[in-house]
């Protein structure tokens, strides 16, 4: 098996208006919460609504029963979406740290199962909010590369 060539890679930062605006690029990224104090990941569809990461997941899931509404700020998640090419390695990376709330009230949920891809099925009709209190993000090009990539 022949080795594949690799090209020199050059990673960036990207600020949090740049980082929000390739996260909104696409639509699939992983949630990351504590469950039974361990860390858990989650595959999920995702829409930016007002600066905040909306979510659909299933009723009962362990993220959903963590962030029952109450009144405190939530509970902290991660999300990460990204845009990697395979063979290059070149693309980007975002995470959002923050709190995620079960979104509750009817009009909002109306609205925002509008924006989510695919219907609200019975088994995945509860929506999370994710309120970005840091977000991170980097590109990763080729070297002596200025181009930035999109989902």
């Amino acid at each position: 098996m022949a080795a594949k060539e690799t090209r020199p890679q050059r990673h960036t930062g990207l600020g949090r208006a740049e980082a929000l605006r390739l996260l909104g690029s696409v639509s699939l990224g992983r949630v990351v919460f504590t469950r039974q104090a361990l860390p858990t990941v989650r595959p999920v569809h995702h829409v930016l609504d007002g600066g905040d990461v909306v979510i659909r997941t299933h009723e009962g899931a362990a993220l959903t029963s963590h962030a029952q509404p109450t009144d405190n700020a939530g509970v902290v998640v991660a999300y990460e979406a990204d845009a990697i090419d395979p063979d290059t390695h070149f693309g980007w990376s975002v995470v959002v740290t923050g709190y995620a709330r079960v979104v509750t009230d009817p009009d909002e949920l109306e609205r925002v199962h509008g924006l989510l891809p695919g219907a609200p099925t019975e088994s995945a009709d509860q929506v999370v909010r994710i309120r970005p209190e840091l977000v991170t993000g980097v590109l990763l090009a080729e070297t002596g590369s200025t181009e930035t990539t999109t989902g």
